[in-house]
């Protein structure tokens, strides 16, 4: 059987708990929301931890065992968080690649729900983050996951058709219905394969390898090497959160010395072998994940963790609005906006109980969802005046490239009849040269409120004054 290792690693841009500033005192620069000190302790604390300790021991087997492969999946904002001040770091992980044993996956640049954002947000992403890893790695990333592992069928099938094959995600019991997740399966629409994460045997090591009062504490890594040789299938996929590794688990756990003894336990059973994810074999079964079952990793493999609750929702749809001015606008705003898109600022707005509520309480540095709502519509909000300001600076440009979408478009009807929708400056202004005569006049008013709720126009005659080539060809 091939056993697929794959540590997620990631690490967020916090903001700053605005919800604690006084209305006065609520800062005017978009660099300011982000908790850069609180960022760059958490982040030192980590690197220290995992990133170069549990990194040098993997580097050391590697070296040790010829027959040792391990699979990463790094954000690119944690990409970028380390070639600011942690260069050794970056350096082992170059080690790792050249060695032809180490696989990176491609994901979100910003570990991010960008796919429910915008299609083209998602390729964008996905495209920064695989570049990111080749320039800074050296690696070109063969196959994929989406942040968290959430899938569907027709995320699978973008993910395909930018080149990735192979796509990983989380082996959900109530799609597999009795199958076995030890498997590779394919995707019932375009056929790429499907590498499925075992999550019982990954979460004994991510969530249970330090709780006492688990029967089967202490593990060790001849024990887990014992239930994995015992196991049935064909490919065995543990996936789990690097930090697992001296952040989650301390070291006096001895999570460092279990992670050291792995490979030499487990290839000591002849019949198992490491695997890069890349090397999945072809599929027989499928995988059929439609749109409205989209499953994660997180909680109840669903959407829950970040769309579960009211405030979550709003929070993300007041988020997705502003990605069309900030995609326009582009520069700092985009910038900003992509920090705001980190699917955890989401994650701490969760109102789950139990020990699933344990596990977000334990990532929530807000102090409570409530809080961590409120900060983060406060930059929400911050962010759209600043759009508001850059789009007065440079209206042209600004609506050449804006296009909104569906639900802020407007669509032209007469009388039951479909005249056609607009959904840019550029649109609105072909539309309207064609229209029946009165038209504009009987729909005046709504016409000019959703100029000015949209794309912030007061009068059309003066921005093509200003503006005159405002139509694209």
């Amino acid at each position: 059987m091939d056993i697929a290792l794959l540590f997620e690693m990631h690490q967020p841009i916090r903001l700053k708990k605005l919800h604690d500033f006084p209305p006065t005192s609520i800062p005017n620069n978009l660099n300011d929301i982000f908790d850069n000190h609180n960022n760059k302790v958490i982040l030192n604390r980590v690197i220290e931890k995992t990133y170069r300790y549990a990194t040098k021991i993997i580097k050391n087997n590697i070296e040790k065992y010829n027959g040792f492969k391990v699979n990463f999946s790094i954000s690119g904002v944690l990409l970028e968080q380390l070639k600011e001040s942690n260069k050794d770091v970056i350096k082992l992980f170059q080690d790792l690649a050249s060695s032809e044993r180490v696989e990176f996956l491609a994901q979100t640049y910003y570990h991010s729900l960008s796919w429910f954002i915008d299609k083209k947000e998602f390729y964008d992403q996905i495209k920064m983050q695989a570049d990111s890893i080749q320039e800074n790695i050296g690696y070109k990333p063969k196959s994929a996951e989406n942040t968290e592992f959430i899938y569907n069928n027709d995320i699978g099938c973008f993910l395909k058709d930018m080149g990735y094959e192979v796509v990983v995600t989380e082996g959900v019991d109530y799609i597999l219905n009795g199958r076995s997740s030890n498997k590779i399966y394919k995707n019932p629409l375009c056929g790429h394969k499907i590498v499925l994460r075992n999550y019982r045997l990954s979460d004994d090591i991510g969530f249970r390898f330090s709780n006492k009062n688990w029967e089967e504490y202490p593990l060790t890594a001849e024990k887990y090497s014992y239930w994995i040789n015992s196991t049935p299938g064909d490919f065995l996929l543990i996936a789990i959160d690097y930090e697992t590794f001296g952040e989650h688990h301390n070291p006096s756990t001895g999570i460092y010395e279990f992670l050291d003894y792995l490979p030499k336990e487990i290839l000591k059973f002849n019949h198992l072998k490491f695997a890069n994810i890349s090397e999945a074999k072809e599929a027989q079964d499928y995988y059929d994940v439609p749109p409205w079952r989209t499953i994660s990793w997180a909680d109840e493999r669903d959407l829950s963790a970040w769309l579960g609750n009211p405030l979550q929702r709003d929070a993300f749809n007041s988020l997705r609005r502003l990605y069309y001015y900030s995609k326009a606008l582009g520069g700092k705003i985009l910038d900003t906006y992509r920090k705001l898109t980190i699917s955890d600022h989401l994650y701490y707005m969760a109102t789950k109980y139990g020990p699933t509520g344990d596990v977000h309480n334990y990532f929530n540095p807000m102090g409570g969802y409530e809080k961590a709502f409120h900060s983060f519509i406060t930059a929400l909000d911050l962010l759209g005046l600043k759009i508001k300001e850059e789009v007065n600076e440079k209206l042209c440009d600004f609506l050449r490239y804006m296009v909104l979408p569906d639900e802020l478009c407007f669509y032209f009807n007469d009388n039951g009849k479909n005249l056609g929708r607009a959904c840019s400056l550029s649109e609105f202004l072909k539309i309207t040269k064609n229209l029946p005569k009165n038209y504009a006049e009987k729909h005046r008013e709504d016409i000019n409120r959703w100029l000015l709720d949209t794309l912030m126009i007061r009068n059309v005659d003066e921005v093509l004054r200003k503006c005159p080539n405002i139509i694209k060809n």
